[in-house]
């Protein structure tokens, strides 16, 4: 029976909340169930059970190492608010601010541990290519957050590498997700590949929508204000080719607010969007996050399964680009 992805996220959440975290050191613990509590769409365990539920019913039968996938990805949070030194998360005092910077970097080793834990528990057939799917994901997120920290200090980010370094520091863990509930659920070969690219397709999709409505969204709707990334000078994909684009005047704009210390927020935000419009980055934007939905269509469509099994994924898949999930 194909379940909604309310349904499958009821399942997760459930699942979560029969973690048992009464273990000794209790504030080695204690860290791993306050960021766990925090919430979160639980995007990606739901993509597992969206994936498995296509090829067999009993989503049931995954629900550890899909846990195991929001485990890791709540870590991956946990030591970017470290790196980043970032103050809050979900309207909640980050690990290391509620504890300190010692007991984050330890919690975050537990949560890897339990991560695998969770995600070795699968049938012994497909042990070997689930958990080698899973640790060379967690070795590109790594690639990809260190790509993100080198491109702070640099002004000649391509957007070919921009691609690449969201490609790995996001999309991989959705198309992880996708093809380990495939397997898991003994789809072809074939059609695992396809929904790890329909994964991988998504995510740059959706990581473009990200960048556009940073700048260009209602505040109401994205659910936070704009031009955060504008403020922390961060290389997003308007930014990396604003800089490409320009001309010397537009250039000189764009490194006046970069190198700027005390001014108006609402100012910068206005310099370097005017920027953005005047070369063009709303519409180029839109058209390469457009590119990348297309090819995840493609992907969902070449599967060789029912259509009405598609029927869930291909819903989710709009909502998320519609930030409805």
């Amino acid at each position: 029976m194909l379940q909604s992805f309310s349904q499958l996220l009821e399942k997760v959440n459930a699942h979560i909340d029969t973690l048992d975290y009464a273990h000794e050191p209790m504030h080695l613990y204690e860290p791993v169930k306050y960021i766990l509590s925090l919430g979160g769409k639980r995007i990606r365990p739901a993509m597992m059970l969206m994936a498995y539920n296509m090829y067999r019913d009993n989503v049931e039968a995954i629900l550890d190492p899909a846990l195991a996938l929001e485990i890791y990805h709540n870590f991956t949070l946990l030591h970017d608010d470290l790196m980043d030194n970032a103050d809050m998360r979900r309207g909640n005092p980050t690990v290391h601010k509620r504890w300190d910077a010692n007991t984050a970097i330890l919690s975050g080793d537990v949560m890897i541990s339990l991560a695998d834990v969770y995600m070795s528990r699968v049938d012994d057939a497909y042990f070997r290519e689930v958990m080698a799917t899973f640790h060379r994901t967690s070795i590109e997120i790594a690639e990809g957050q260190q790509y993100d920290m080198d491109f702070e200090t640099r002004d000649d980010v391509t957007e070919a590498e921009y691609i690449e370094m969201i490609r790995l520091k996001t999309s991989v863990l959705l198309a992880c997700a996708l093809k380990i509930g495939a397997v898991l659920g003994g789809a072809s070969k074939e059609d695992a590949e396809l929904l790890y690219r329909l994964g991988e397709s998504i995510g740059l999709a959706f990581q473009l929508r990200d960048d556009y409505l940073d700048v260009y969204g209602d505040p109401k709707v994205f659910g936070k204000k704009i031009g955060g990334d504008i403020l922390c000078n961060k290389k997003t994909y308007l930014y990396i080719n604003a800089l490409r684009l320009a001309n010397k005047e537009q250039r000189a704009v764009l490194d006046y607010w970069a190198n700027a210390v005390d001014y108006n927020p609402e100012e910068k935000i206005a310099a370097v969007t005017d920027v953005y419009n005047k070369v063009g980055l709303p519409e180029m934007s839109r058209q390469a996050e457009d590119r990348y939905y297309r090819r995840a269509q493609e992907a969902l469509e070449a599967l060789s399964v029912a259509e009405e099994k598609k029927q869930v994924l291909r819903e989710f898949m709009a909502a998320l680009m519609e930030r409805n999930v």
